[in-house]
């Protein structure tokens, strides 16, 4: 059966609104609230690391293509025309890459507070994975997979800024459906390939442990089965999931090796 998970719309999650023609006015009124030196003013840098940072600064010139302040807008290589460029020595994906995030989310402030996450990217990651746990109770292994793979795609997506342990567990969740899906389906190396995503991402989880000895057992690997629920029972010694199939794959290897004894 695959996973149930939430979207994680907790108190820590906010949105943020500017008003005027530009999205920022920076002569406001006293409003209520923290001071806005507080998220625009962050503590003095260490001046040890600041020296370490002006030394091996290297100023590089830069041209920007596109029209100005579009999305479309990005920082190139004079010579060249391109945004990682060996001949030039400059590389500017990640410096494109956020200002295409900046720009595809204008209402948040910049630098962003911290803990700020984007409630309409949970809210896909939610919808998409909702539809893929009804096409799997239907059946539908490769509809589900789709849509498993899309919110995956979506929470993996999330900006840096915003907390990495939301994007772990809504990735984790969601793989581990769609291991189930892919053994549903008899693909049982993409179904492993999965668990072990899962367990990369979310170790304590059982449920990724007990993803990998499904899709070991499938391809009749019993041993690394029985190492598998091995590894997820040192968090949980009593899930009744992970034992009572660690009870499956012992009666397995007693009937592949019947002159072996399974050890306890």
């Amino acid at each position: 059966m695959a996973d149930h998970g939430h979207s994680h719309d907790g108190p820590n999650a906010h949105g943020h609104s500017h008003d005027g023609p530009g999205g920022h006015n920076h002569s406001h009124s006293p409003q209520p609230g923290p001071p806005s030196n507080q998220l625009l003013n962050p503590e003095p840098i260490d001046p040890a690391l600041q020296a370490d940072m002006d030394a091996s600064f290297k100023p590089r010139p830069v041209k920007l293509v596109g029209p100005e302040g579009h999305a479309t807008c990005q920082a190139v290589c004079i010579d060249h025309g391109i945004d990682k460029c060996d001949d030039c020595g400059v590389d500017y994906t990640d410096l494109n890459l956020l200002a295409r995030m900046l720009v595809q989310a204008p209402n948040l402030i910049v630098p962003p507070p911290p803990q700020v996450t984007d409630k309409s990217r949970s809210t896909h990651v939610s919808k998409f994975k909702d539809e893929g746990n009804v096409a799997y109770k239907s059946g539908k292994w490769s509809a589900a997979i789709q849509s498993y793979t899309m919110s995956a795609n979506i929470a993996a997506s999330r900006p840096n800024w915003e907390p990495h342990t939301l994007a772990r567990e809504e990735i984790s969740t969601v793989l581990s459906n769609r291991s189930a899906a892919h053994l549903s389906a008899g693909d049982y190396i993409p179904a492993l390939v999965d668990a072990d995503v899962v367990i990369a991402l979310r170790k304590p989880w059982t449920k990724g442990h007990f993803r990998k000895a499904k899709a070991l057992v499938a391809l009749q690997c019993y041993e690394e089965a029985r190492d598998a629920i091995a590894a997820g029972l040192q968090f949980e010694p009593d899930n009744k999931e992970l034992l009572d199939f660690m009870s499956e794959v012992d009666s397995k290897l007693a009937a592949a090796h019947p002159l072996t004894k399974v050890a306890a």
